[in-house]
């Protein structure tokens, strides 16, 4: 799974909020409403930064709100990019 990295600590949870507030959502828990298959408390993950989204989630919450997905200054990772890191770091 793909996942995305925005370039600066606090823009994910912008981004969350800016989709929030696009299709006139009040709160996370009430985002379930929409018929997205993710859970409350992956969202929190997601909203809080301990996670970064999927290329999938995002694309969607994109298309969703109606946000351009140009003007997000974004990376993507491939599925196993923290494999790869602790890989390195262990040597």
């Amino acid at each position: 799974m793909v996942r995305v990295k925005f370039k600066q600590k606090g823009q994910q949870r912008g981004f969350l909020k800016k989709v929030l507030e696009k299709v006139n959502c009040p709160s996370l828990r009430a985002f379930e409403q929409f018929g997205f298959d993710v859970s409350y408390s992956t969202m929190k993950n997601y909203y809080s930064e301990v996670r970064l989204l999927p290329k999938i989630l995002f694309e969607d919450l994109c298309d969703f709100s109606g946000i351009s997905k140009d003007s997000l200054e974004v990376t993507f990772f491939n599925d196993f990019w923290g494999q790869i890191k602790g890989g390195s770091l262990s040597k």
